[in-house]
């Protein structure tokens, strides 16, 4: 099963220096066929405006995967960790027990990310951070595991039976994951079109997917998908 959401059926909010789009409930957007999908639980697809963000504020046990569509974020916690993850790139926090952190836009543009959260396989543990580059290029034409749940070499660390890919894909190429039956997958093209046998995912579209041995994405135009593979 495949089953589209697209860009504008999404929840919306708009708080001026925030606009966000939610494929999942998520504050005052409540949808009771959308509160997650298999283990994941928050998918969305905001846009900061350029010195602005999110002030201290504390998360327990969850995942919270921050994937930068452009620009960049600025990252600090109550660990003593900072950090500035730039477009294409990924962060990971693993809340854990619990955890304050801030996330601002300093740049002179709007930034533009993901922010994906799946709930975590335990509870309780110490929380952490991280964060990596993942250049474009590594991944044309074939998807390579941004965070893992499963110790994938290259990837960070996430503490939950999920993994998270992406893939640039070119127009006309296509990439084949293999998945299995009982997962849920969720994939959004974060540029470009893309066919996942016969569903057309435009940018910023959401597709949930269920009941499949594999999925084969193709590109109809140029491509940057994301597609996280969960229990």
């Amino acid at each position: 099963m495949i089953e589209l959401r697209p860009f504008k059926s999404l929840g919306a909010a708009d708080h001026g220096w925030l606009r966000a789009k939610h494929h999942f409930a998520f504050g005052d957007y409540f949808d009771r066929s959308r509160l997650g999908w298999g283990s994941i639980r928050v998918w969305n697809d905001d846009t900061i405006a350029a010195q602005s963000g999110f002030p201290p504020h504390g998360h327990a046990d969850m995942e919270i995967i921050t994937y930068v569509r452009k620009g960049a974020i600025s990252h600090k916690d109550s660990l003593g960790n900072a950090g500035r993850t730039e477009a294409g790139d990924v962060q990971v926090m693993s809340a854990g027990s619990g955890i304050r952190h801030s996330e601002y836009n300093l740049e002179d543009e709007d930034t533009q990310i993901f922010q994906i959260w799946i709930h975590p396989t335990s509870r309780g543990a110490a929380p952490s951070w991280g964060a990596k580059p993942f250049p474009k290029d590594d991944r044309a034409g074939r998807f390579v595991t941004l965070a893992s749940g499963f110790g994938d070499e290259d990837a960070l660390p996430i503490r939950t039976d999920a993994r998270v890919l992406g893939a640039t894909l070119k127009a006309g190429e296509s990439a084949t994951y293999e998945l299995t039956p009982e997962r849920h997958a969720y994939l959004v093209p974060s540029l470009g079109k893309v066919e996942i046998d016969g569903v057309i995912v435009d940018t910023r579209d959401g597709a949930a997917i269920t009941g499949l041995d594999r999925i084969t994405v193709r590109a109809i135009e140029d491509a940057e998908v994301v597609l996280v593979d969960a229990a």
